[in-house]
């Protein structure tokens, strides 16, 4: 894992309704640290909240930990290359209202050295996650 940015190598399928392009992808470093994180933990999840500290990293729970509701946006949807097929899909979620925020922006969930944020599943790692954004046009 390195403290500079890596390419997007897996995208998501869009899941916002009139919406054709993904809004969320992943760097091989978060490819690589989930497959293990599958391993240990089965399906996850992503939720990114608003607010400082742990609310804004992308938390990653085991699926079915963390409740979304109508306050919730799904953004994308994944299957990770990992040979449990069962386990390979991985929703991204994001708060409504963080979403208002975010909403011209295309997401890239990559990896960086440090202590993950409060109850997700990569805090024991040594790694983090963490969002890097461009501006996109959703016209």
């Amino acid at each position: 894992m390195s403290d500079t940015a890596e390419t997007a190598v897996l995208e998501s399928t869009p899941t916002i309704e009139g919406e054709g392009r993904s809004r969320v992808a992943m760097t091989q470093a978060a490819v690589d640290l989930l497959a293990g994180l599958v391993d240990k933990h089965g399906q996850l999840m992503f939720h990114q909240s608003g607010g400082c500290c742990d609310g804004s990293s992308p938390m990653c729970f085991p699926e079915g930990d963390f409740l979304t509701s109508e306050a919730d946006v799904l953004l994308g949807h994944f299957e990770l290359p990992i040979e449990d097929s069962e386990k390979a899909g991985l929703d991204f979620w994001m708060s409504t209202e963080q979403f208002e925020y975010w909403k011209h922006t295309h997401l890239t969930i990559d990896v960086v050295p440090g202590r993950g944020g409060g109850f997700s599943v990569e805090s024991p790692t040594g790694n983090r996650f963490i969002i890097r954004s461009t501006l996109m046009d959703v016209a």
